[in-house]
């Protein structure tokens, strides 16, 4: 490990502990006392304010209320922001109206050796959903539901909410517990515990009207909310058994509810269980294109007779 990334690291460490001794930063670096004092002189010239501890079992601390020195990135550090922030660019994330600011602030904290090469990344790397014409346009189509910030901002305070939606017979108002917000095929969906009804159901961000925090004095916790959960999960009723190839696709791919255990060390083999909601049409033709989307490397130990029936069509259809 290099000087200046051992530094680095050190930092991080000694913050994020209230006390710590030469030995124990020896041991955590796998360097030489003297190695460890000089390393360790060098962070109090950068800033940091340590207090040295004298006695037997003496050491080192963080001064309480004390400015601590900026964080520095190391070259690959840099890159890997830069480009992790270019392969969600035109994507409907939150607060993406504030990514032009961010990149301008990224470039300038860098040397202009790094701003180069940055900029050179920019121009080469292309990623998914990026125009190859304009890479750096912001179409009104990749902008997120206006609801997706106010959401993140009601969670930031608390996870129960108070929700309004749009339904074909109007508008609709009750409590939830949100459990997850995520994105799928480009939705942003709310997974949520109905409090009402006592339920999970699955809410697109685009249907809310209406979202504050549920501010009720009597509410039922999250530990009882997890247990009528585990007591409303349905049966398995898919396994199948994958192999390498069936794997890769799956990486590609998968349905958010969908899991996968490796049963070997080299993660060659693997065992998928879920359950089909077999009176849900739309999930059922889901689910069958997504097995074909699979591949052949699998092995069917269960499967729901709709979706079987489903897939060998598929297959009959596309053998002829």
């Amino acid at each position: 490990m290099k000087k200046v990334e051992r530094i680095n690291i050190m930092m991080r460490y000694i913050n994020n502990r209230a006390h710590f001794t030469i030995s124990e930063i020896m041991q955590e670096f796998n360097i030489s006392r003297s190695t460890a004092i000089r390393d360790i002189r060098e962070i109090e010239a950068m800033g940091m304010p340590l207090v040295a501890e004298v006695g037997r079992d003496g050491g080192y601390s963080v001064m309480h209320n004390a400015v601590l020195p900026v964080v520095r990135f190391t070259d690959n550090e840099v890159k890997a922001l830069f480009i992790a922030f270019m392969a969600t660019r035109n994507q409907q994330l939150p607060y993406l109206k504030s990514r032009q600011s961010l990149a301008e602030k990224l470039l300038g904290l860098n040397s202009e050796n790094q701003q180069d090469d940055l900029i050179l990344l920019n121009q080469i790397l292309l990623f998914a959903g990026t125009n190859p014409n304009n890479p750096d346009l912001l179409e009104l189509s990749d902008l997120p539901h206006p609801m997706l910030e106010q959401l993140i901002r009601s969670l930031l305070l608390d996870r129960y909410l108070w929700i309004k939606i749009k339904e074909e017979k109007g508008m609709k108002s009750y409590p939830i517990y949100l459990l997850h917000l995520y994105q799928e095929k480009g939705q942003w969906l709310i997974e949520g515990f109905d409090l009402k009804e006592e339920k999970k159901e699955i809410i697109p961000v685009d249907d809310l009207n209406h979202v504050e925090p549920y501010t009720a004095k009597k509410r039922l916790s999250k530990k009882k909310i997890l247990e009528k959960l585990r007591k409303q999960e349905a049966v398995i009723n898919l396994i199948l058994e994958l192999g390498p190839k069936a794997i890769a696709q799956f990486k590609k791919y998968h349905p958010v509810k969908v899991s996968l255990s490796y049963t070997n060390p080299y993660q060659t083999a693997a065992i998928l269980k879920t359950f089909i909601n077999v009176n849900n049409p739309e999930e059922v033709t889901e689910m069958t294109n997504w097995l074909l989307f699979l591949g052949k490397d699998i092995r069917i130990r269960e499967v729901p007779e709709e979706v079987l029936a489903g897939w060998q069509e598929r297959l009959s259809f596309a053998h002829k």
